[in-house]
Formats: structure tokens, C-alpha cells, sequence
């Protein structure tokens, strides 16, 4: 038997040792590496659909019309038929000045025509008398030449009094002052009883037309080079004449303003200017809207954004935006391969629609693009992906289902 000094000795070399086999299985456990795993990250493919390229501008409306109602004559301004901000139709009466001066001068003018008529009918029978007579010798070449030229300013009197009943006559129908356009009035600047047109053309009211209303905007060099690309293209064509008008081309063009989603009005392109501005290197342009109702959708002098479709791409590719980086070489995709390695793709994006860009160039149909995730994955590296729907695809289908319906 041990004694107890024994086995308290054999105790502790019992944990001597067990202690030193821990300590070499941890400095043995500690030196292997163990790879991380793969991180997570969710990936779509790109959708694929026919999608339309846009050249967008920024513009203000104007209207078709707008006409300056004066005072062609002077008088005091005896009566407005009209209530501010009402809609007028061309032709109605607006206001009337006191027409009483100008009623006698035209009845003084009819009687100066009377009475250069009855001077010329007696100058002709004098002209018709001597006539007869200087065939008998009753009367000289020279009271001939006289009767002569009595007649012929008896009949420039005529004329010159006609012209004055005219003018009188012009005179009395400008007391008469009527709408030239059919629209909608502003205020009346000048009130009933008043005296107008003394000294200049007083202004009473205004008239706006509203339908059609015009959206002017500026075109950079560059897209008018596009443009005309293109225009080049129609014609070789045919479908369109070289010689046809702007506006008889029916370009399209789409309108929306500060208080609207999107570009709810579809319009023409009606004007270009003739020359590009060498100062801005632009080129003013107009497009024409339909702006019926009442009150119109339109009011001149609004911020308008326009949009201007230019080319249809039958089978794009489209991301999510935030799918898309950009470092000092340019823009790009991180996409996976078949063996889950992460890509960086250097890519051409094209536009923007309903949050997905066009991917032109750098992109199959079918590749994995990473878009949720992207600061976990890193080129190179292998990552544990996740499929999903690429984000904002509903709308897309959404757009597409409205565009067809």
C-alpha cells in the first residue's frame, strides 16, 4: 500500500502531465486557420423589355395669344360689357367711347361727298358742252384745257371727300371696341367715365388664349446634333419629306409641371429657331399643347419639364440604381460568376426608367448582379448569394402594363 506522502506525490504527476497535454493541444488548436464564410449578399439578373430613350429639358409655357386692348380714339369711355377674368369669344363688344363726335363728323363727311359730287357732275356737263362747242369753234383750246382740268379737280375732290367719310366711318367703329381673339379678359385698367386715347393708345384690358398653349425650352449642341441624326435617318426612309414643316412632322413631346408625376401631356414639336445661339450653344425650341378647359391645366409662365423620346431599344438591360458604383474609371456592376466570385464590371449606363438604369454596355442577359450587400462583396472574393427579383421590377411591369393598355 502507498502511504499518503506517495500519493500525494503520484496525484500531482497526474497533473503535471495533464496539464501539459492541455496546454500543447491548444497551442497546436491555436496555430490552424479557419477561412471565414462566404458573406451573404442578394443577386437578380437584369430585366430585359423594350425600353424608349428620352432627351429631358427644363422650359417655361407661354401663351398662343396674348393682345393689348387700346384705345384707338380719344373720347371719355362710356360703357364696359364685360366682368374681369371672364371668357370672351372674337367679336364681342367690350366697351364703347362716346361715339356722338365721331356720329358727326361722319355726317358732316357724307355731306362735303355730296357736295364734291354735284361740283363734278357740273364740271362734266361744262367739260361735255365746251366740248361740243370747240368742234364749232364757239370756244378756244385754252378755255378747253381750263374745263378740263376743272372736271378732274372736281373728281379729286370727290375722291379726297370719300376718303375723309372713311376715315370718319373708321373713327365711329373704333368707338365700338371689340374682342380680336377669343380668350379669357384680365381686369379693365381704366374705369367707365374716363377720358382715353388723348395723348397714346390707352390701355383698357388684356385677352389671353389658352388653347393651344406653347412650352419653350433650350437645346444643347450636342442633342441637336442627335436630332438631326436622326431626322437624316427619316428621310432616307421616307418617312418623312425634306421639305414638310416642323410642325407637320409630328414629333413627339411630353410635358409635366412642378405639381405632377411624370409628363401627363403629350404634345408636338411646333418651331426651332433658325440658328444655334453661338453665346449659350443652344437652340431655342417650341412644342405645342392642347390646354382645353376651365380653368385650363396650363396657365402661361409656369417651370415646366419636358421629355422628349428619341430611340426605342428593343431588348435593354436594366438594374437597380443603387446596383451601379462609380470610382475614378467610371461606372460598374459587381456581378457573380458560376463559381460565386465577385466581378467588378466596368459598365455603359444609359438612362433611367420608372429607378432602373439601362445597362448599354458591360452586361449579358442572365448574369447575377449583386444588389443588396455591396459592401460585403468584394472582387475576387467568393460570396454566398441569394436570389431574389431585381428591386423595382414591379413598377416596370406596372409601366409596361399602362403603356400597352
Amino acid at each position: 500500500m502507498l502511504n499518503h506522502a506517495n500519493a500525494r506525490g503520484l496525484c500531482g504527476l497526474c497533473m503535471a502531465v495533464g496539464l501539459v497535454t492541455f496546454l500543447t493541444a491548444c497551442q497546436q488548436q491555436a496555430n490552424e486557420y479557419v477561412a471565414p464564410p462566404p458573406p451573404p449578399v442578394t443577386v437578380a439578373v437584369p430585366i430585359q423589355r423594350e425600353v424608349t430613350d428620352y432627351l429631358e429639358y427644363t422650359g417655361t409655357t407661354r401663351a398662343a395669344q396674348t393682345v393689348e386692348i387700346r384705345a384707338r380714339v380719344s373720347g371719355f369711355l362710356q360703357s364696359m360689357h364685360f366682368e374681369p377674368g371672364a371668357t370672351v369669344s372674337e367679336g364681342d363688344l367690350l366697351f364703347v367711347i362716346d361715339p356722338r363726335p365721331y356720329q358727326a363728323r361722319v355726317t358732316a363727311a357724307e355731306a362735303e361727298v355730296a357736295n364734291s359730287k354735284a361740283l363734278l357732275a357740273k364740271a362734266e356737263s361744262d367739260y361735255q358742252r365746251k366740248a361740243l362747242a370747240i368742234k364749232k369753234g364757239a370756244v378756244t383750246e385754252a378755255d378747253m384745257v381750263a374745263s378740263r382740268a376743272e372736271r378732274d379737280a372736281a373728281d379729286a375732290g370727290v375722291r379726297a371727300a370719300e376718303a375723309s367719310l372713311l376715315q370718319a366711318q373708321l373713327d365711329l367703329a373704333y368707338t365700338q371696341v371689340t374682342a380680336p381673339i377669343s380668350g379669357r379678359l384680365g381686369r379693365n385698367r381704366v374705369d367707365v367715365g374716363n377720358l382715353v386715347g388723348q395723348s397714346d393708345p390707352t390701355l383698357l384690358t388684356s385677352i389671353t388664349q389658352y388653347d393651344p398653349i406653347y412650352a419653350y425650352f433650350n437645346m444643347n449642341e450636342r442633342d441637336l446634333l442627335r436630332m438631326l441624326a436622326i431626322h437624316r435617318a427619316r428621310v432616307a426612309q421616307g418617312d418623312v419629306s425634306v421639305d414638310k414643316p416642323l410642325r407637320e412632322s409630328k414629333i413627339p413631346l411630353y410635358l409635366g409641371d412642378a405639381s405632377e408625376q411624370g409628363y401627363p401631356h403629350q404634345g408636338w414639336m411646333d418651331f426651332a429657331e433658325s440658328s444655334v445661339d453661338p453665346t449659350t450653344g443652344t437652340i431655342e425650341l417650341r412644342a405645342v399643347f392642347d390646354n382645353v378647359g376651365q380653368p385650363p391645366m396650363l396657365y402661361p409662365g409656369l417651370f415646366v419639364r419636358l421629355r422628349l423620346p428619341v430611340a426605342d431599344r428593343e431588348s435593354a438591360l436594366l438594374v437597380s440604381e443603387r446596383a451601379v458604383g462609380a470610382d475614378p474609371a467610371g461606372r460598374y456592376l459587381l456581378v457573380v460568376g458560376a463559381d460565386d466570385v465577385v466581378e467588378q464590371r466596368p459598365v455603359e449606363p444609359g438612362q433611367l426608367h420608372d429607378g432602373l438604369r439601362v445597362i448599354l454596355k458591360g452586361l449579358d442577359p442572365g448574369e447575377r448582379v449583386v444588389v443588396n450587400g455591396l459592401q460585403r462583396a468584394r472582387p475576387g472574393a467568393k460570396v454566398a448569394p441569394t436570389e431574389a427579383p431585381m428591386p423595382g421590377s414591379e413598377d416596370v411591369a406596372a409601366t409596361a402594363t399602362a403603356e400597352q393598355s
